[in-house]
């Protein structure tokens, strides 16, 4: 195996190390951002159940969704 070919193995290991590191923080800033929009909507849900905590009971037991 000649120089030019080491080299050329050495450099494209580099560059391939150098994608995985940058599809790693990619998929990281995905996570992060997917984990807030679930922490959001679990908020909002949990709001929502909280302020129909003071109806009484039987509402909305006979809603009829098929329309």
């Amino acid at each position: 195996m000649d120089v030019t070919s080491i080299v050329s193995a050495f450099l494209s290991a580099q560059a391939g190390g150098l994608q995985t590191q940058v599809a790693a923080t990619i998929m990281k800033s995905n996570m992060d951002s997917e984990k807030s929009a679930v922490q959001t909507l679990l908020g909002a849900a949990q709001q929502n159940f909280s302020s129909l905590a003071n109806v009484s009971s039987g509402i909305g037991g006979n809603l009829n969704i098929s329309a």
